[in-house]
C-alpha cells in the first residue's frame, strides 16, 4: 500500500483499501459540491476515477469551488481537479470528460463498469435524466440536492429522496421522478434549512458560502466510500 495511504489503511484495513483501489467512482459536476467529493474520494484511494464536467472557472466561483482560484479563471474546471487529483495519487486511473452531461453524451460518460456514480449536476433536467439512468442501469447513484442559500452546514442531511423535506430542489425531484413511477431508493444529500432569501445581482439569486456545499460534497463522498467498504456496490 502507498505511504500516502497509510492512515486510512489503519483506520478501515488493508482488505477495505483493496476494495477502494478496485473501484471506479464518477463525479458529474465539478463545482462547489462536486469538487470536494471528488477530492475526497481520491484522497481515499479509490482507483479509478471518472470526471465531467463542461464549465471553466470563474471568478465568481472562488468562493466556494476547489479548482477556483486566481491562477485557474479561464480553464476547464476538469483539467484542472485531474491535475489536482493526479498530484494527490499518481497511480490513479483518471478519465476526464469535458463535456455536459446530457440525455446525449449519458452514453459515453455512463460506460460500466461503474461502482457508483455521485450527482453534483446543477441543471434539473440533467440530474433527473441522470438518475432515472443510473436506476434503469442497475448504477448505484448518490444525489445532491440544493446547497445554495444556506449557512448552517448541521442541517445537511444524508436520506432517500422520500424523506426529503423543506428543500426546495428536493421537492422538484421528487415531482420529476414520480412521473416515472421512481418514489424511493435514491440516496441523497439535502439541507433542512430553510434557504435564505437572496436579491436578484443581475445574474444570480443563488448566494452561496464556502463551507455548505464543501460539506455536502464531503458527505456524498462518505455515502460512497462507506457503501465500498461494507459491499454495498
Amino acid at each position: 500500500m502507498q505511504r500516502r495511504f497509510q492512515r486510512t489503511e489503519l483506520l478501515i484495513g488493508s482488505e477495505n483499501m483493496q476494495k477502494l483501489e478496485n473501484a471506479t467512482v464518477a463525479i458529474i459536476g465539478l463545482g462547489g459540491v462536486g469538487s470536494y467529493a471528488a477530492e475526497a474520494v481520491a484522497r481515499a484511494g479509490v482507483g479509478k476515477i471518472v470526471l465531467v464536467d463542461h464549465d471553466v472557472v470563474e471568478e465568481s466561483n472562488i468562493n466556494r469551488q476547489l479548482p477556483a482560484l486566481s491562477s485557474t479563471v479561464g480553464k476547464l474546471k476538469v483539467e484542472v481537479m485531474q491535475l489536482r487529483i493526479k498530484d494527490i495519487n499518481p497511480e490513479v486511473n483518471l478519465k476526464i470528460f469535458p463535456l455536459r452531461y446530457t440525455s446525449y453524451t449519458s452514453r459515453d460518460i455512463l460506460e460500466k463498469p461503474l461502482d457508483y456514480v455521485i450527482d453534483a449536476i446543477d441543471s434539473l433536467q440533467d440530474k433527473v435524466h441522470l438518475i432515472k439512468t443510473c436506476m434503469e442501469e442497475n448504477i448505484k447513484v448518490v444525489s445532491s440536492m440544493g446547497a445554495a442559500n444556506r449557512l448552517n452546514p448541521q442541517m445537511l442531511k444524508i436520506g432517500d429522496i422520500s424523506e426529503t423535506r423543506i428543500c426546495p430542489v428536493a421537492k422538484k425531484v421528487r415531482h420529476e421522478l414520480r412521473k416515472s413511477g421512481i418514489l424511493k431508493g435514491v440516496t441523497v444529500v439535502y439541507s433542512e434549512e430553510v434557504p435564505v432569501k437572496t436579491d436578484y445581482n443581475g445574474e444570480t439569486r443563488l448566494g452561496s458560502i464556502s463551507y455548505v456545499p464543501a460539506t455536502a460534497g464531503l458527505l456524498l463522498a462518505s455515502c460512497v466510500i462507506n457503501a465500498i467498504i461494507e459491499n454495498k456496490v
